[in-house]
């Protein structure tokens, strides 16, 4: 758990954990049950005040279809060279905030987009967090790996591999 129950402190931590990674793995829930995730890149520089990541997407996509009939969806990111993990449970929605599509419009977006920010195919996919779910490990590899080898031997799960925890972002999340 996050040594902190202060909420500002939460996000902090879990932005200090995502900030730097720019692809996410986005996953919906396709019309036939089956999840579907795809690899997307987080637009924010900072996590905003109402708890949410930005995307741009294809409306052509089968995300932007899927999201609209089930808006609860899972971000996934990971940076294994770090041993972090981060779940994002969220619900998403199209935004039509134009103003915040130009200020989050970039270079590497335009290479999807060539037609720019009022490309009609381009969608604003705002994802407001109600959950994360995060493991941070701490140990070195050979601490992990000596730590790892004594459970084997003592049957024993191994300990101290690092630290895990919940952000809740919003009251009503479970």
């Amino acid at each position: 758990m996050t040594s902190s129950t202060d909420p500002r402190d939460q996000r902090e931590h879990l932005w200090s954990m995502i900030k730097d990674l720019k692809f996410a793995m986005f996953t919906t829930r396709h019309p036939n049950g089956h999840l579907h995730a795809r690899p997307m890149t987080t637009q924010n520089k900072k996590l905003d005040e109402d708890d949410r990541l930005w995307f741009f997407m294809s409306r052509r996509g089968d995300s932007v279809e899927d999201l609209a009939k089930e808006p609860n969806v899972n971000i996934s990111y990971a940076d294994p060279g770090k041993d972090s993990y981060v779940s994002v449970a969220g619900t998403a929605r199209v935004s039509d905030d134009k103003a915040k599509a130009r200020e989050l419009w970039n270079k590497m977006t335009e290479a999807w987009f060539p037609g720019g920010v009022d490309d009609p195919d381009v969608a604003l996919v705002e994802v407001t967090i109600t959950h994360a779910h995060y493991w941070d490990v701490k140990e070195n590899k050979l601490t992990q790996l000596f730590k790892m080898a004594k459970a084997a031997v003592t049957g024993k799960p191994p300990s101290g591999m690092g630290e895990t925890g919940e952000v809740r972002m919003h009251a009503d999340s479970r």
